[in-house]
């Protein structure tokens, strides 16, 4: 908090005082001149020295100079029987004790300065520190007041489900004696949940800015201290705030780093965190939502999160934020590009077919990506082409023109990605081709095949899933049939392919031989996208192996197919695949065209 001092007269006094004595000790030494003694001794004998005072180190008096005026002079004392000359010249001269009130002032004043300096530095480096340690316990929390947040419904796009859920809350916080007439009680928690990027902090802050209240916003890693009690402190703290500024909202990002289910671990960090979620648990409990203080969270892992925390009572209505559809990516899409001059040609519908699966985090990014490629290609807007090529390096990878790669290399690239191209064109329900490119882009990709579906997709059948299969399995097929060969380039395909051939047999019950049964007992996250490994299920051995059969003989008749479909169409696999190592890149029109 900033600190105003009150204005004092005592200080303007003391302040012209000290100029002054300045001022006058500066001029007087400017007014007199300094001579040296032999210079001295020739005035005194010509007679043009009137009066001189006396010290122990130094003379000073007046002179006559040549035009008759009388000046101050001073010199230094050398002769110490000075008094006998002075008496055969007319000349008024008495002793005077030499001052030193300004040096001994000084030799006083400056080691006491010196000494306050050094205990005002360190008491004041000790008080931060103890207010330091007296701070542990207070919330971290930063408020956000009416005034600074400028962030409203109109500025979140494609989540209109999430944002009718929420508007009873603004209600409520704006005309709270609605729901009191009738009895009504507002739900105390709201549980914001959905893959990361798609706009669930920014939701809140909506919520805030459009009710008008204060806004606490908190980080769930934020409560949990190296010190035991830290958490716990800072959860009170932190209610006991909200209750002084309500009508107002808590908002507590990544909920799961403080509500993780409680009896995992025995370390002395969980028991602080879990000490920590009591507390909260407790906070919940003891408000009535009637003071006007709405608490809401947001996470991406709801399946690790206390059972207690999402009980009717604390965190009791849960609010989907999920991926946009096509609608909610344009619709996002419109609210990034009006920060942005765009071309005519820009297409929003065809930007929004690209993105599949995208959030909202991933379109802005894509936008200030095609923004900057406008900036390089020297462009007064961003065109299609700059959106185009935003969203290749976004998926792909930035393009490595400057990869050295050998002919032979580039060969086994060109029918490799060809390969994909002619599977994908051949199956039906496959994604459509739109561009293949052998120029390499990313870590370790030497060239990539960009599918893009027409419309979004929630739900497979089994015959699309054995197409997709086919589809990666055509760049190993098509090395096979022109060198007799296969490289380490098929590496990705094949895990891919792998993981939706155990995906049907172990989740999707799509198995001749095992049936509909689901042996897939790992609990992996809802909304976050990591790797599962090849956990084992509660199986017998026996039922391991037929999974492990059942997989293999998925992908060995995928791959045969794939094999026959290139040899079917060798010429046009071998055409295009030319035709690819001298353009680099084929749109999809091109590779129909070779079909054809």
């Amino acid at each position: 908090m900033e600190k105003h001092h009150k204005f004092s007269l005592w200080y303007v006094l003391i302040g012209i005082w000290v100029v002054l004595i300045i001022q006058s000790y500066i001029s007087a030494l400017l007014s007199i001149q300094v001579i040296p003694y032999s210079q001295f001794l020739t005035l005194l004998k010509s007679g043009k020295i009137t009066e001189i005072a006396i010290s122990a180190n130094q003379i000073q008096g007046k002179m006559k100079t040549d035009s008759g005026e009388m000046k101050a002079f001073r010199t230094i004392r050398v002769d110490p029987e000075l008094s006998s000359m002075l008496e055969k010249y007319p000349v008024v001269f008495k002793g005077e004790i030499e001052s030193t009130f300004l040096k001994d002032l000084f030799s006083w004043l400056f080691p006491i300065l010196l000494f306050f300096g050094v205990w005002y530095l360190l008491m004041k480096r000790f008080n931060s520190r103890q207010a330091g340690f007296l701070q542990l316990g207070k919330s971290k929390a930063r408020i956000y007041m009416q005034n600074e947040l400028n962030v409203t419904f109109d500025d979140v796009a494609g989540v209109d489900e999430a944002k009718q859920e929420l508007v009873e809350i603004i209600d409520y916080l704006k005309n709270p004696e609605r729901f009191a007439a009738l009895g009504g009680r507002i739900p105390k928690g709201i549980l914001l949940v959905g893959p990361p990027g798609t706009g669930k902090t920014l939701l809140a802050k909506a919520v805030a800015g459009e009710s008008g209240v204060p806004f606490f916003s908190m980080s769930g890693s934020e409560f949990v201290e190296m010190f035991v009690g830290m958490g716990a402190a800072r959860v009170r703290d932190l209610f006991e705030q909200a209750k002084q500024k309500a009508p107002c909202i808590i908002f507590i990002d990544e909920l799961d780093a403080l509500g993780k289910a409680r009896g995992f671990g025995v370390t002395s960090g969980h028991d602080e965190r879990e000490q920590t979620l009591n507390q909260l648990l407790v906070e919940m409990d003891g408000f009535d939502s009637r003071t006007g203080v709405i608490i809401m969270a947001a996470t991406n892992r709801p399946e690790i999160l206390d059972p207690a925390l999402l009980r009717p009572g604390r965190f009791d209505r849960h609010v989907l934020v999920d991926r946009p559809d096509k609608k909610g990516r344009m619709d996002i899409l419109r609210v990034h590009l009006k920060k942005v001059k765009v071309g005519p040609d820009v297409d929003i519908e065809k930007l929004a077919n690209m993105t599949p699966g995208m959030v909202g985090a991933d379109l802005a990014n894509l936008v200030n990506e095609a923004a900057l490629l406008a900036v390089r290609h020297n462009k007064n807007q961003v065109e299609m082409a700059e959106f185009e090529e935003a969203v290749e390096r976004i998926i792909a990878g930035l393009e490595k023109k400057n990869r050295l790669i050998s002919r032979e290399e580039r060969e086994i690239v060109a029918y490799h990605e060809m390969g994909h191209a002619l599977v994908a064109l051949s199956l039906p329900g496959t994604d459509p081709v739109q561009k293949i490119s052998i120029i390499p882009r990313g870590i370790a990709a030497l060239g990539y095949t960009m599918q893009v579906p027409t419309e979004d997709r929630f739900l497979m059948k089994k015959t699309e899933l054995l197409n997709k299969i086919a589809s990666l399995l055509g760049g190993r097929a098509a090395e096979e049939i022109i060198f007799g060969d296969i490289s380490t380039g098929a590496h990705n395909d094949l895990a891919r392919a792998t993981d939706i051939a155990r995906s049907m047999i172990k989740e999707y019950g799509m198995s001749h031989q095992l049936g509909q049964v689901y042996f897939a007992d790992e609990k992996r996250p809802y909304f976050l996208e990591v790797g599962g490994g090849q956990a084992r299920g509660d199986y017998s051995e026996a039922t391991a192996e037929l999974i492990d059969a059942e997989i293999r003989e998925i992908i060995d008749e995928q791959y045969k197919r794939a094999k026959d479909i290139l040899l079917a169409r060798k010429d046009a696999l071998i055409k295009g695949a030319q035709l690819l190592l001298e353009k680099e890149k084929l749109e999809g029109e091109e590779i129909r065209a070779l079909l054809n």
